[in-house]
């Protein structure tokens, strides 16, 4: 993940031991690494709609900054740089503003500051309430400024509206810097347009097009001024839209888009499942994940796709969106199945070192601005991660166990044999059975598994591994993909195939336990360098172990025995890398800060091996972690130092928020606990070992689907970790059972 390539920040280890870490040679600059120069205040609001987003400041503007991700963009290109309000020139007060559950719209309350002229005040603060309401639809971000005088007299006041756009690729915007551009310009259109240009060295004119109405009575190419006279009570609308490739055509009315963007949002979830429980901060946290995954799908050509995150990530990601279809598997079925058909039509073909591109290998990340156009940067098509593919086959094998969609599999299947030819063939250079990525290019990833930063992966003293690398988690995902698709080769009649991969899986999973494990450290090794040597450092990478099922339970109950122990659980969550080992920070992208999706999969593994009481205290501490967020959002990460009593998680500067996996790591620890397990052909929903943590008391899941069928289930929490089960609703032939197993 380019962004994903270590986005740290300037801060310093204040006062907190640090491991030693061994002297190495490291690169004097990193790729694509995400500069944090500006300080960090309040954290922004940002709006998403298809191959759009913006993201602006609590008033609604976008502050014209040297660097910083503010802006409207469009395909990875800033569209619009500035967008500032002023009353009578100066920045009006901010009353408040909220993002409306929904995440549908932004509202802003805002007021005049106190006017003085000639030494004397000729406005009171607080007299002029203007109320800001920002939408974004169909490659447009819509403005609606309802200014209102609450005072006892006329009031006559100046509105400023200073924009401009740079047109910087995404890649700039992250600091990026870059020899040559195109060109800029900007003329008026009639009395109330503006229309922004800019003529790429990929040769494409990008246009922007900002709309007033009713027209400015001055109006330039980097301004627009509204000279107001209000009574008392008096209310005047003023609208401004701000289009991403429009030309002169005039945008639809601001209610009538607003109106369809709600109805389109209200069909998109209709009948969908939903969660409500006992714990209204909790109820608080699901809504503001469900929201925030509906807003981050996109419709492709090939079905709705889960976009990586804001503000580096608003793409199409292999591995995110792989992982975060797997999260909402057992709620939102539908999503894995538009990821599949869509990472299945960008499959490599051939072989390309640039682009990390081998036959059948999956889909990185795929980007549409100017620097990947002219190879400036090497992600218009990448595929520079050694899980994605692995990932695929799994999502695959797990789709069908939990939808029976036979026909979207047999479509799929040539994809499928496809991605296991590169996995035992491309993924597998030596031939050892462990699959394993080294770059093609100097201008791609250096680490291509989920920890991507160049210092992620590491030996006990601190030297970073290098050569062909073989990952801990990525064997797991082969593994589980193996054995999962030889249940839908087996459903398929391919009985040949599916005994051969059981087969390949046993084989695999003999072979880690010999490679992988370190009694020294009574964990699995991080990775294989290059000599075959293990990277003996205690990671999170261990957890993913236990979710993939590879592991051998009584090793599998060492390693859930570690991760709960305070080197590594910070009461928050667990950490990427323990306390104490080398390359340790808290601080770090990779190397020592709390990832929610990265928990919620350990919280599937820890549940896989019967581990429910380790379950519910993971799920405890992201849940605490998740009070504390702003708009009780998790975000892409947060710091690693331990929890304190009364003070909340330390915030990671740089995070994308909201993050597509982040956000459905709630869902996904609901799963865990609930032992949710789907059987379509049977027409069953089993609840393996149910159990719910200390702060819900009780859950209720409306219109559960299965086939056809839908149900609504209750579980409720009794004295110790009993549980009560009931479906108040059963719509169509569903069977309900509760399991356990020691």
């Amino acid at each position: 993940m380019t962004a994903k390539t270590a986005p740290k920040t300037a801060l310093k280890m204040a006062g907190r031991p640090v491991a030693p870490v061994a002297p190495v040679a490291e690169p004097s600059e990193t790729p694509f690494y995400i500069t944090a120069t500006q300080p960090t205040t309040r954290p922004p609001r940002a709006l998403k709609y298809g191959d759009s987003f913006v993201v602006f400041d609590r008033r609604g503007d976008i502050a014209a900054l040297p660097r910083g991700s503010a802006g409207l963009f469009h395909h990875d290109t800033r569209y619009l740089s500035r967008l500032e309000l002023l009353v009578n020139g100066m920045p009006p007060l901010l009353l408040g503003s909220n993002l409306r559950d929904d995440n549908s719209a932004f509202i802003v309350d805002l007021t005049n500051p106190d006017l003085i002229a000639d030494q004397r005040v000729v406005l009171e603060k607080d007299t002029v309430h203007i109320l800001r309401t920002i939408f974004l639809w169909r490659d447009i971000a819509y403005q609606r400024f309802g200014v209102r005088n609450y005072g006892g007299g006329a009031v006559d006041l100046q509105l400023s509206f200073l924009f401009g756009s740079d047109f910087a690729d995404l890649f700039e915007v992250r600091g990026a810097h870059r020899e040559r551009r195109g060109t800029a310009s900007a003329r008026l259109h009639g009395d109330d347009q503006v229309l922004l240009s800019y003529h790429g060295l990929d040769h494409k004119v990008r246009r922007t097009a900002l709309t007033f109405d009713p027209r400015p009575q001055r109006l330039t190419i980097e301004s627009a001024v509204y000279t107001l006279h209000l009574e008392p009570g008096e209310m005047q609308p003023l609208f401004l839209t701000v289009g991403c490739e429009q030309t002169e055509t005039r945008p639809a009315p601001f209610r009538r888009s607003l109106a369809a963007a709600r109805r389109q949002m209200r069909d998109a979830t209709r009948h969908q499942t939903s969660v409500q429980t006992s714990n209204d901060l909790f109820n608080e946290m699901l809504c503001r994940s469900a929201a925030d995954l509906e807003m981050l799908m996109t419709d492709t050509p090939q079905g709705r796709y889960p976009y990586a995150g804001i503000p580096w990530f608003s793409t199409t990601f292999g591995r995110d969106g792989l992982i975060t279809a797997l999260q909402m598997l057992w709620w939102r079925p539908h999503v894995a199945r538009g990821v599949l058909r869509r990472l299945a039509a960008y499959q490599a073909k051939t072989t390309d070192p640039l682009a990390d591109a081998q036959p059948g290998k999956i889909l990185h990340e795929m980007r549409g601005g100017e620097m990947a156009a002219l190879h400036e940067v090497p992600f218009g098509l990448y595929y520079g991660s050694v899980d994605s593919t692995p990932l695929f086959v799994l999502l695959a094998g797990l789709y069908a166990e939990r939808t029976g969609d036979r026909k979207t599999i047999e479509e799929l299947w040539p994809a499928i044999e496809a991605a296991l030819g590169w996995m035992d063939g491309p993924g597998d250079p030596d031939g050892d059975g462990f699959i394993e990525y080294q770059r093609t290019s100097e201008h791609g990833l250096a680490n291509q598994g989920w920890k991507d930063a160049y210092d992620a992966i590491f030996h006990a003293d601190g030297r970073l591994a290098q050569g062909a690398i073989a990952l801990a988690e990525v064997q797991g995902y082969a593994y589980a993909a193996k054995r999962m698709l030889a249940r839908c080769a087996l459903r398929l009649g391919r009985d040949e195939r599916a005994h051969k991969l059981e087969a390949e899986a046993a084989r695999l999973a003999e072979s880690f336990e010999r490679a992988f494990w370190c009694p020294e450290i009574d964990t699995y090794a991080l990775a294989l360098d290059g000599n075959k040597e293990p990277c003996r450092v205690r990671t999170s990478n261990a957890g993913q172990v236990l979710f993939s099922g590879i592991a051998a339970p009584e090793r599998a109950a060492r390693v859930a025995n570690g991760l709960l122990q305070t080197n590594f659980f910070t009461g928050w969550g667990i950490r990427t890398v323990a306390r104490g080992q080398a390359r340790y920070n808290p601080m770090s992208y990779h190397n020592g800060s709390i990832w929610p999706h990265d928990n919620a999969l350990i919280g599937l593994g820890l549940a896989r091996y019967g581990h429910k009481q380790a379950v519910e205290t993971l799920f405890a501490g992201l849940f605490g972690a998740g009070t504390y967020m702003d708009l009780r959002r998790l975000p892409e990460l947060f710091c690693g130092f331990p929890q304190q009593r009364g003070h909340g998680p330390t915030l990671y500067p740089v995070a994308c928020s909201p993050q597509a996996w982040a956000s459905a790591a709630t869902f996904t620890l609901l799963e865990a606990s609930l032992g949710l397990e789907f059987d379509p052909f049977q027409g069953e929903i089993r609840l393996c070992n149910p159990r719910l943590p200390p702060f819900l008391d009780e859950v209720t899941v409306r219109d559960l689907q299965l086939g056809a069928s839908r149900v609504d289930l209750r579980v409720r929490r009794h004295s110790g970790s009993t549980v009560s089960l009931d479906a108040p609703r059963i719509n169509g032939g569903i069977r309900i059972s509760v399991v356990y197993s020691s």
